[in-house]
């Protein structure tokens, strides 16, 4: 038996996992790909905004430094709105920090993540999908398929982590209040003219806002928001149409754009679970919450969900307490309501 059973092997359960290393429990970790494959969302072309905070929560669980040498800071953010003068502009030295965030693709930190749950005791069951969920007053049992054969596995503590469209969630029958905002964001790569010196920019438009996240090696990661019946055009547009009017909607603050790589689309939807904790199971990550990406919490506010959820046990651990008890659960459940309710909205 299990004491935790994450299903869901993403930034967000990966992250747990590792976190939970250095406790004396027996932790599994369920993914329906295989770690370091295109499909596996992990390692797809995206990028993402992590807090200083987040920064602070890798430090924690000893993988900053390996991380570091693939992360890029934000020192300068500059925020406008198209067709209007003025700016807002923020500086981690007028803050007082060493950096109002930094930038990583999916793909690597995703292998920092799976590198280290290699060399743990984490036992992963890869690939796997999961067809059942059960519950009684002292463990959950979970069914799961692996390569055509049929087990069924218990856990004491199920944290539930594999996605906003999460099926695990709608097993144990947990509801989501769902927002489409109407609108999809348009995610590549692009490079400009003017090296970027560690500056994002967001940019308010008619479709929707517009980011530029910096990249390594001087690039951007461009986050484009556009109403969901007109992304088709741009996708559609070849490079050189494409980088002119991306032009013409940002403006040449960081001189000309000269060259966009893969591009990819995702609908954009405000999403959040009705509870968090079914019995013995917890629902974490974007099976929680689904945000706006422009707004660079997604994958932060998950984190302090692993924070919270691994420090909780880690005192469970230390006083051999039941790590899926409800006072735990309900414990946790508690403290994160403050952090959803400035976030989510």
């Amino acid at each position: 038996m299990f004491d935790v059973l994450i299903v869901g092997g993403g930034m967000v359960g990966a992250s747990l996992a590792v976190a939970l290393k250095p406790l004396e429990l027996r932790v599994g970790l369920i993914e329906a790909f295989n770690f370091g494959v295109a499909e596996q969302p992990s390692y797809d072309d995206r990028s993402i905004a992590l807090s200083f905070g987040s920064s602070r929560i890798y430090q924690g669980m000893g993988i900053w430094q390996k991380l570091k040498s693939g992360v890029e800071s934000i020192q300068h953010i500059h925020v406008s709105d198209k067709g209007y003068f003025g700016a807002t502009r923020l500086d981690a030295d007028s803050e007082g920090v060493p950096a109002l965030g930094y930038v990583v693709e999916s793909r690597v930190l995703g292998k920092v993540l799976y590198d280290e749950l290699s060399c743990s005791a984490v036992e992963t069951l890869v690939p796997a999908k999961v067809y059942a969920v059960a519950q009684d007053a002292q463990h959950v049992t979970v069914s799961i398929e692996r390569q055509g054969v049929v087990d069924q596995i218990q856990t004491k503590l199920l944290v539930v982590c594999d996605g906003t469209d999460s099926k695990v969630r709608q097993m144990l029958g947990i509801e989501v209040t769902r927002s489409d905002y109407q609108q999809t964001a348009l995610i590549a790569n692009v490079s400009t003219s003017q090296p970027h010196q560690h500056s994002a920019y967001e940019r308010f438009t008619s479709q929707g806002p517009l980011a530029l996240l910096p990249l390594t090696d001087n690039r951007y990661s461009l986050v484009w928001t556009h109403w969901t019946k007109d992304v088709a055009d741009t996708l559609q547009l070849d490079d050189a149409a494409f980088l002119q009017k991306l032009q013409h909607t940002f403006g040449y603050r960081q001189g000309l754009f000269t060259k966009v790589g893969k591009r990819a689309t995702y609908p954009l939807v405000l999403q959040k679970t009705t509870q968090e904790v079914a019995g013995r199971a917890v629902v974490i990550g974007n099976a929680s919450h689904a945000l706006h990406p422009v707004a660079g919490q997604g994958l932060n506010l998950g984190l302090r969900d692993v924070a919270q959820l691994a420090d909780l046990l880690a005192q469970a651990a230390q006083t051999q307490q039941d790590v899926g008890a409800a006072a735990l659960l309900n414990t946790y459940e508690s403290l994160r309501k403050a952090d959803y309710a400035t976030v989510v909205r």
